[in-house]
Protein backbone atom coordinates (compact mmCIF):
# COMPACT_ATOMS: atom_id res chain seq x y z
CA UNK A 1 0.00 0.00 0.00
CA UNK A 2 1.47 3.34 -1.02
CA UNK A 3 1.09 6.57 0.86
CA UNK A 4 0.13 9.55 -1.23
CA UNK A 5 2.14 12.72 -0.65
CA UNK A 6 0.94 15.79 -2.49
CA UNK A 7 1.54 19.51 -2.24
CA UNK A 8 0.14 21.35 -5.24
CA UNK A 9 1.03 24.94 -6.07
CA UNK A 10 -2.38 25.89 -4.67
CA UNK A 11 -1.53 24.11 -1.40
CA UNK A 12 1.81 25.92 -1.20
CA UNK A 13 0.18 29.31 -1.80
CA UNK A 14 -2.55 28.56 0.72
CA UNK A 15 0.01 27.47 3.32
CA UNK A 16 1.93 30.72 2.81
CA UNK A 17 -1.24 32.78 3.27
CA UNK A 18 -2.24 30.69 6.27
CA UNK A 19 1.15 31.14 7.90
CA UNK A 20 1.16 34.88 7.15
CA UNK A 21 -2.12 35.23 9.06
CA UNK A 22 -1.06 33.02 11.96
CA UNK A 23 2.45 34.45 12.23
CA UNK A 24 1.57 38.05 11.55
CA UNK A 25 -1.61 39.94 11.08
CA UNK A 26 -3.96 37.79 13.14
CA UNK A 27 -1.58 37.49 16.09
CA UNK A 28 -0.69 41.18 15.81
CA UNK A 29 -4.37 42.11 15.85
CA UNK A 30 -5.01 40.04 18.97
CA UNK A 31 -2.02 41.67 20.69
CA UNK A 32 -3.27 45.12 19.67
CA UNK A 33 -6.66 44.23 21.10
CA UNK A 34 -4.87 43.34 24.36
CA UNK A 35 -3.24 46.76 24.48
CA UNK A 36 -6.49 48.56 23.77
CA UNK A 37 -8.38 46.53 26.37
CA UNK A 38 -5.74 47.31 28.98
CA UNK A 39 -6.06 51.00 28.17
CA UNK A 40 -9.83 50.87 28.56
CA UNK A 41 -9.37 49.05 31.86
CA UNK A 42 -7.72 52.11 33.38
CA UNK A 43 -10.35 54.05 35.38
CA UNK A 44 -8.32 57.23 34.81
CA UNK A 45 -9.01 56.86 31.10
CA UNK A 46 -12.50 55.35 31.03
CA UNK A 47 -14.90 55.16 33.96
CA UNK A 48 -18.53 54.87 34.82
CA UNK A 49 -20.88 51.99 35.62
CA UNK A 50 -20.51 50.29 32.25
CA UNK A 51 -16.77 50.92 32.14
CA UNK A 52 -16.50 49.28 35.57
CA UNK A 53 -18.51 46.32 34.25
CA UNK A 54 -16.09 46.13 31.31
CA UNK A 55 -13.09 46.19 33.69
CA UNK A 56 -14.60 43.73 36.14
CA UNK A 57 -16.24 41.10 33.96
CA UNK A 58 -16.16 41.73 30.22
CA UNK A 59 -12.48 42.44 29.72
CA UNK A 60 -11.04 39.75 32.02
CA UNK A 61 -13.03 37.08 30.18
CA UNK A 62 -12.11 38.47 26.75
CA UNK A 63 -8.48 38.79 27.80
CA UNK A 64 -8.32 35.12 28.83
CA UNK A 65 -9.88 34.14 25.50
CA UNK A 66 -7.35 36.28 23.60
CA UNK A 67 -4.43 34.76 25.49
CA UNK A 68 -5.79 31.27 24.78
CA UNK A 69 -6.17 32.18 21.11
CA UNK A 70 -2.53 33.29 20.90
CA UNK A 71 -1.44 30.02 22.53
CA UNK A 72 -3.56 28.01 20.08
CA UNK A 73 -2.26 30.01 17.11
CA UNK A 74 1.30 29.27 18.21
CA UNK A 75 0.51 25.55 18.42
CA UNK A 76 -1.17 25.70 15.02
CA UNK A 77 1.82 27.53 13.51
CA UNK A 78 4.21 24.84 14.78
CA UNK A 79 2.01 21.98 13.53
CA UNK A 80 1.45 23.49 10.08
CA UNK A 81 5.18 24.13 9.70
CA UNK A 82 6.02 20.57 10.78
CA UNK A 83 3.46 19.03 8.43
CA UNK A 84 4.57 21.23 5.53
CA UNK A 85 8.22 20.33 6.11
CA UNK A 86 7.40 16.63 6.33
CA UNK A 87 5.40 16.73 3.09
CA UNK A 88 8.13 18.57 1.23
CA UNK A 89 10.79 16.17 2.49
CA UNK A 90 8.65 13.20 1.42
CA UNK A 91 8.57 14.50 -2.11
CA UNK A 92 5.29 16.37 -2.12
CA UNK A 93 7.03 19.50 -3.29
CA UNK A 94 7.42 18.22 -6.83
Amino acid sequence: MSTRVLATDQAKQTIQQFQALVNGSLTDSIRKLEQLGQTLSDPNIWDGPLAREFRGTVWPEARRANQKMIEELNKLRVEVQKITTDIMLAGGGH
